[in-house]
């Protein structure tokens, strides 16, 4: 076979497969828009998770203060989250989860259970977490 027609070929076969994984990642349940506790400033972030290049990343969709008033802050439309991967059996981890009461990045790790998903992210020896419930 040609060296040029075997690169085109195998580019094309990476292509399929990348797809095929990304669409299989499209049914996963984590996908979705999910509603955080309150943080350390009693706001609460609606977080939609999707699926990034074969993992799962999340962003900051809005926030709003403790009486359901939507109110703007500068990490609105941000990551919070990325290369994620599921590790089977509703558990989910790897990748970088960044924190932004203390602008920190930390090791997530997520485990689902029907509508609640809890996330830990932890940074040396200090974790926080909070149970995240389905929209």
């Amino acid at each position: 076979m040609l060296p040029v027609l075997r690169k085109i070929l195998s580019a094309a076969v990476f292509g399929a497969a990348m797809s095929c994984a990304t669409g299989a990642l499209a049914g996963d349940p984590i996908i979705g828009t999910w509603k955080t506790e309150p943080d350390r400033k009693d706001l609460i972030s609606h977080i939609q998770i999707t699926a990034c290049g074969g993992k799962f990343c999340g962003k900051i969709l809005s926030a709003y203060d403790k009486s359901g008033k939507e109110v703007q802050t500068k990490n609105i439309g941000k990551r919070l989250f990325w290369d994620v991967a599921s590790e089977g059996g509703g558990k989910y981890g790897g990748g970088e989860f960044w924190v932004p009461l203390v602008n920190v990045e930390a090791v997530p790790t997520m485990a689902l259970d029907g509508d609640q998903l809890k996330v830990k992210g932890c940074s040396h020896h200090i974790c926080g977490h909070q149970t995240w419930t389905r929209l």
